[in-house]
């Protein structure tokens, strides 16, 4: 049976549930982080600015699938929670089928356009064929990267995000053991060098996928689908529509994101090699500083979404206030680690003499503390679209990271050079926050819904007694 989230202490209820959200989302960026050491160490900068330019691509299509798994997520932790059972697997089945529908095709197109779509980026000519090599492996890896990420939203809607996380913590390790192996060689198996490193995450995604799967058919978890009930895999246009609708705006929060961070990096690039190796260093650390938000807000999203459905709204309004403290909480700690760290810590990433440790130590003293507005905004989105309503985070996004802090940063360039940038972080933050609050307060997101249309029944089916 499912975990209800609507019962129990809610401080500890959801400090339990996001936490193996967090741990997974950290193992992610590691394995990500010692993936690029075996590529760069191993196989040259040519090779690691190959990964970097497919991997841009990858993220878009991962932030794509993304959305639409939040949207299943809450989808199902709503019927959850009115005890729909029937509704729940209507759901599941659909989305199974959807997601492998989409994930196939992409994979097709991706392995037939890989190499003029990287031309377009203008990748280098010498990471070019690397490049091309390490895509096309990756996208037969899409499948299995869509449907895992599929069965991990089912889960947590469902009130289990330790599962996925355990099956993450295996799909790691297994990856982190054969990038050497496949991109080296050892014993029989050849040296395949950057296809070997797409290849070892495609063989730790099917295994892992396959193995939790077989996990969950063992232990008759309550939403596996059985034969009886394979007619659910049918494509039920009306869940596709919510999926699709309340999807694309939270995927689109994404693309707003990555948007405003290439925005950002060209102002930068403005100001010489040592800003812009600043910037980045700081870009590696802002990433593990928002986990814990945008762990929290997942966590918020899934119990609230559970509460939602069975009409109890004065745990919602308890799971917005605590969360909004564990994520200042949490996050205010990592910024505060970092501050008293400083150069030692952008010291991992840039050299000991390097120019840039001195502006990174600037930079950091404006723009990291920002982030606890951010996960602030993070946090009290990730209550508001348990319900459905998903226009107001995307547009707030909108607004204060592509319509305040890139034209305030460049506006002002002139005036206070690269400072214009830095600060610019902190008031769009704070201007994020505030929208936040302001909607959460007094938006309509209360009355907002995420129902699907009722199930076609054919002539045969009513028939039956």
């Amino acid at each position: 049976m499912p975990r209800s989230l609507t019962e129990g202490s809610i401080p500890v209820g959801l400090f339990k549930f996001s936490l193996p959200i967090l741990c997974a989302n950290v193992l992610q960026s590691l394995n990500g982080s010692v993936n690029s050491v075996w590529v760069g160490r191993g196989l040259g900068e040519a090779a690691l600015t190959a990964t970097s330019n497919a991997n841009t691509v990858m993220f878009l299509l991962i932030g794509a699938a993304f959305g639409i798994a939040l949207a299943a997520t809450i989808l199902i932790g709503q019927n959850i929670g009115a005890n729909n059972l029937p509704e729940t697997k209507r759901v599941v089945g659909t989305s199974a089928t959807f997601f492998a529908v989409i994930s196939v095709t992409m994979a097709i197109a991706g392995l037939l356009l890989a190499r003029p779509l990287l031309i377009a980026m203008s990748t280098p000519a010498d990471s070019l064929p690397l490049a091309v090599a390490y895509m096309r492996v990756i996208f037969l890896a899409l499948p299995c990267l869509y449907l895992y990420a599929f069965v991990m939203a089912v889960l947590r809607g469902a009130g289990d995000s330790k599962t996925p996380f355990y099956f993450m913590l295996l799909s790691v390790g297994i990856d982190i053991a054969l990038n050497p192996v496949f991109i080296f060689g050892v014993g029989p198996i050849p040296r395949l060098g950057i296809a070997g490193s797409a290849l070892a995450t495609f063989v730790a995604q099917s295994v892992s996928l396959a193995a939790l799967i077989r996990h969950l058919y063992r232990r008759k978890h309550f939403l596996c689908l059985h034969k009886e009930e394979l007619r659910l895999l049918r494509i039920d246009w009306g869940v596709v529509g919510t999926l699709v609708k309340k999807g694309l705006p939270m995927s689109g929060q994404m693309l707003v994101v990555s948007l405003s961070a290439v925005l950002m990096i060209t102002l930068v690039n403005r100001f010489g090699v040592d800003t812009t190796a600043a910037f980045g260093a700081g870009l590696q650390l802002w990433n593990y500083i928002q986990m814990p938000a945008f762990a929290v807000g997942m966590g918020m999203s899934a119990m609230a979404a559970q509460n939602v459905g069975a009409r109890k709204w004065q745990r919602v309004t308890r799971i917005a206030r605590f969360g909004v403290l564990y994520s200042v909480l949490l996050t205010g700690s990592v910024v505060l680690l970092i501050e008293l760290l400083d150069t030692r810590v952008f010291g991992l990433f840039l050299p000991a003499d390097s120019a840039a440790l001195a502006i990174a130590s600037h930079m950091n003293r404006i723009v990291t503390g920002s982030w606890i507005f951010f996960g602030i905004s993070v946090a009290l989105f990730g209550v508001v679209r348990a319900t459905g309503a998903v226009m107001a985070p995307l547009v707030a996004l909108t607004v204060s990271l592509l319509l305040v802090r890139f034209p305030l940063a460049e506006v002002f360039l002139g005036r206070y050079h690269v400072d214009a940038v830095w600060w610019s972080f902190p008031v769009s933050s704070l201007l994020s926050a505030i929208m936040a609050f302001l909607y959460y307060r007094f938006g309509g997101w209360r009355s907002a819904h995420m129902t699907v249309p009722p199930a076609a029944v054919s002539v045969a089916e009513s028939a039956q007694p």
